[in-house]
């Protein structure tokens, strides 16, 4: 999602929502697919004890990268290059969109072929290259689907996953020239394969995101399961990874605890098929890899999250998805309701903080705080205690917070309401008018009070007040004014 699309999240959220909860096939889809991932989770970690000490040991290891974050970012960058690595910096969106293009045409490229990369989902880079005609094609099966589809991920480890395998079936038959119909899963997978593997050929530029980036080492770690984030990464002359800075960390003995979260908390596995390690281009008496390697080290945000000692926890995330599977707001509209590149818990945590809350806020009201995800998180990232915190901050200007967008949730009529209540409530004598008030005219009191009564029975009154109950029954009642 790029930050122009952003601002269609508030407009739309709730028409998505709607949509979503009305389409039961989609909730057929979503609610099969959590159910199998969330006990293949289970299955991974049969012994709770061992679970919480590996959850403990990976969220010491993601703050303490994190304590060091500039340094690790300058030894990153000076190892990479030492590699043959050429590293740019990127601030924003917009800046790595160009940085990316800037190589493209360096070569003369007009054709990329692309492993799974969130961060490029983040930037809209796609539409972005598009747009000055280069051709970009997703490689990951998922990935490669919802791009069939003119459609964007659901999920930041399946992004297909709102699709049965009729719904792809159909899409391969009318989108593919010369497929027929099957729902015969290996059959679908072979086609896809078979277009994709020409493109690794011809695509004179490789791109891949990055789960670990090693300061120490300058090695870039990639965890894939089906091979394509390997070919994307050696076929093309010049391979491009573009990586958030939060993902680096010390040493590459960081990385068995966190991978080990990561495959058992994504997909419900002991360990992936490919787990890729790239230090630099192809050196003389090498027969594969890349020419050149570059590095984009993209912060779009992440630096104003890591000046805030409570939201810098958002960039522990190693993004296994987890918070989405045991989410059960997630689990009923599904990803693209939230109208995010991040959807879920860990979306409405993330979102915000890099498009605004004026842009994104809303989207931490669909949770209800149940504290699944804070649960399931492999890194103990408190995403109900973030959630609650973006809440306030989008309603209060005057938060501590640096997050764009503070305050600008706030209605002007809630916000009469709330200084109403607060006045009621502080002055006594107003307060038994009030409540006279109520108890004698309640039928009066509208059967329908904004979206309060869309799901829920209008508030009546009883017909006496506690204070009219006791009074009545012979039992002596002070009120704030008669204390001494």
């Amino acid at each position: 999602m790029t930050t122009q699309d952003a601002g269609h999240i508030n407009l739309n959220f709730k028409n998505r929502v709607n949509e979503a909860l009305a389409d039961q096939e989609l909730r057929g889809n979503f609610r099969g697919a959590m159910d199998f991932l969330m006990q293949k989770r289970a299955a991974m970690f049969p012994d709770q004890e061992d679970l919480e000490a590996l959850r403990k040991r990976g969220e010491q290891v993601r703050n303490r990268c994190l304590q060091q974050l500039p340094d690790l970012l300058e030894q990153l960058e000076a190892q990479c290059v030492s590699n043959g690595i050429q590293v740019h910096w990127a601030e924003t969106a917009e800046q790595a969109n160009n940085i990316i293009l800037g190589i493209m045409r360096d070569h003369q490229a007009t054709r990329m072929v692309k492993g799974k990369s969130m961060a490029s989902e983040e930037i809209g880079l796609n539409h972005f290259l598009a747009d000055h005609g280069i051709e970009a094609l997703e490689s990951d099966m998922g990935e490669y689907i919802v791009q069939l589809d003119h459609s964007t991920p659901s999920h930041i480890i399946m992004p297909a996953i709102h699709k049965n395998k009729q719904q792809i079936a159909r899409l391969f038959h009318e989108k593919t020239p010369g497929v027929e119909y099957t729902e015969d899963v290996d059959k679908l997978i072979g086609t896809g394969r078979e277009v994709l593997r020409q493109k690794f050929f011809e695509a004179e530029v490789g791109l891949s995101g990055v789960n670990f980036a090693v300061a120490e080492t300058g090695t870039l770690c990639l965890v894939e399961n089906e091979g394509n984030g390997r070919m994307s990464t050696t076929v093309p002359p010049v391979h491009i990874a573009l990586c958030g800075i939060e993902k680096v960390v010390q040493s590459l003995a960081d990385i068995p605890p966190l991978y080990r979260l990561l495959t058992r908390s994504a997909t419900g596995q002991a360990i992936t098929t490919y787990f890729n390690m790239i230090s630099g281009p192809r050196k003389p008496d090498e027969l594969d890899g890349p020419q050149e390697v570059h590095l984009v080290l993209l912060d779009n945000g992440r630096s104003r999250m890591y000046a805030d000692k409570q939201l810098q926890q958002t960039l522990r995330c190693i993004r296994c998805g987890a918070c989405m599977n045991h989410c059960p707001v997630y689990t009923r509209i599904g990803g693209h309701a939230y109208g995010s590149t991040y959807p879920g818990p860990i979306g409405q945590v993330v979102s915000p903080q890099i498009w605004g809350l004026n842009n994104a806020g809303n989207i931490t009201q669909a949770c209800s705080l149940n504290g699944a995800c804070r649960d399931a998180c492999p890194v103990n990232i408190p995403l109900p205690d973030l959630i609650r915190r973006l809440r306030h901050d989008g309603n209060n200007s005057t938060a501590e917070g640096q997050t764009a967008g503070q305050g600008q949730l706030r209605k002007p009529a809630e916000a009469v309401i709330w200084k109403f209540w607060a006045l009621l409530n502080r002055s006594p004598l107003l307060y038994r008018l009030t409540l006279w008030s109520a108890t004698r005219f309640r039928k009066l009191i509208p059967s329908h009070i904004g979206p309060w009564t869309r799901y829920r029975s209008a508030p009546r009154p009883a017909s006496k007040s506690l204070h009219d109950l006791m009074k009545a029954s012979g039992t002596q009642t002070n009120h704030p004014t008669n204390q001494p």
